[in-house]
């Protein structure tokens, strides 16, 4: 299950920004999650669940936003969202297409509060 080894690297990230910013604690840490990531959305969120359990972290909520597939038509310079996986231009019947989303797999966000001294 890798989607373990990608929880665990969140909470390293966002570890690391609480340093960097000064941050006492976190509240959320939110995801972007392209449909092509190869990342399942529910495991991911059980993972973060599992991994930040018993931890300083058990509280913090991860928001996991899932993003479509989108290309970008080289026949017609169209773009337009790829549904059910079908890599056919709607617009012209083209193959020719670039991915210009949804293999996104990024930390968007990292909320949390200022440590006070």
């Amino acid at each position: 299950m890798h989607e373990l080894q990608i929880a665990t690297e969140i909470i390293d990230i966002a570890r690391r920004e609480m340093i960097d910013h000064q941050l006492g604690s976190l509240e959320e840490i939110g995801v972007v999650l392209g449909a092509l990531s190869g990342v399942d959305p529910e495991a991911l969120a059980f993972s973060f669940e599992a991994a930040t359990k018993d931890t300083a972290l058990a509280e913090v909520r991860l928001n996991i936003e899932q993003v479509a597939v989108e290309a970008r038509c080289n026949a017609c310079n169209r773009e337009a969202e790829v549904e059910k996986f079908v890599f056919i231009c709607p617009h012209c019947g083209s193959r020719d297409l670039n991915i210009t989303r949804g293999q996104e797999l990024d930390i968007a966000y990292v909320r949390g509060e200022v440590e006070t001294s």
